[in-house]
């Protein structure tokens, strides 16, 4: 479903990503991990186009997408749920998730406002609340349900548990969960490797802008002094 091989990317003449290679299958987790400031973040701007690349093969569902514009790949069937969450904060909650609403590919087991409001219960109590208002794991809760109104082929998760409490981590990954189980494909980037290792098909760790180390979840096991020191755990 996604490729990426030799992926490079630069913030104008500071190069970021050198050569990065992922893939993701239909129906597969893959986890992208590494300490801060290695280059997950732009790895993923880079496959969404929000960083044009400089270098390398980005094949999205059979199509070369490397230098396409966000919309395209966006429509393309990449569901993106950005670092930071990134709501749109004016808008009430409702309006945030229809705003986003596309069945492209005519699935007839298409997310809809009223799916997605069963699938995440307190954001259809707050459905008519301005997104600003909502605690910071009901926009996280939101944003998720706003890419997932695209009804992705692919749905990308920076960082979706950072700064949360352990209770709403706990209910974000049940979600991921959940999704996985329904064969959605996902990439995740995140911190919490006890929790990846547990449902995640395999993980790439990078390094300066480098892919360093890929394997599954008993790979970790084997490898485990090697992953520590690579993602600082």
């Amino acid at each position: 479903m996604l490729t990426v091989e030799g992926l490079q990317a630069a913030y104008g003449r500071s190069q970021v990503l050198f050569h990065v290679d992922l893939a993701v299958g239909e129906g597969q987790v893959v986890t992208l991990l590494g300490r801060n400031g290695m280059g997950k973040t732009t790895t993923v701007r880079a496959i969404m186009g929000l960083n044009r690349p400089t270098g390398g093969r980005v094949e999205f569902a059979g199509a070369a997408v490397a230098g396409w514009t966000p919309e395209a790949i966006a429509r393309r069937g990449i569901g993106l749920v950005p670092e930071g969450r990134q709501v749109f904060p004016t808008l009430t909650v409702r309006e945030n998730l229809v705003a986003t609403a596309a069945n492209r590919r005519r699935r007839t087991d298409a997310w809809t406002l009223e799916s997605v409001f069963a699938q995440f219960p307190r954001l259809k109590e707050r459905a008519n609340q301005s997104a600003r208002t909502l605690s910071g794991g009901e926009q996280q809760m939101l944003a998720i349900g706003r890419a997932l109104m695209t009804n992705p082929l692919l749905l990308v998760l920076d960082e979706a548990t950072e700064g949360l409490a352990p209770v709403i981590r706990t209910e974000i990954w049940a979600i991921v969960e959940r999704l996985k189980a329904e064969g959605q494909s996902i990439l995740i980037i995140d911190k919490n490797i006890q929790v990846l290792k547990r449902l995640a098909d395999r993980h790439v760790i990078i390094e300066k802008g480098r892919t360093v180390w890929s394997g599954t979840s008993a790979d970790i096991e084997r490898d485990a002094a090697t992953v520590r020191g690579l993602i600082g755990i």
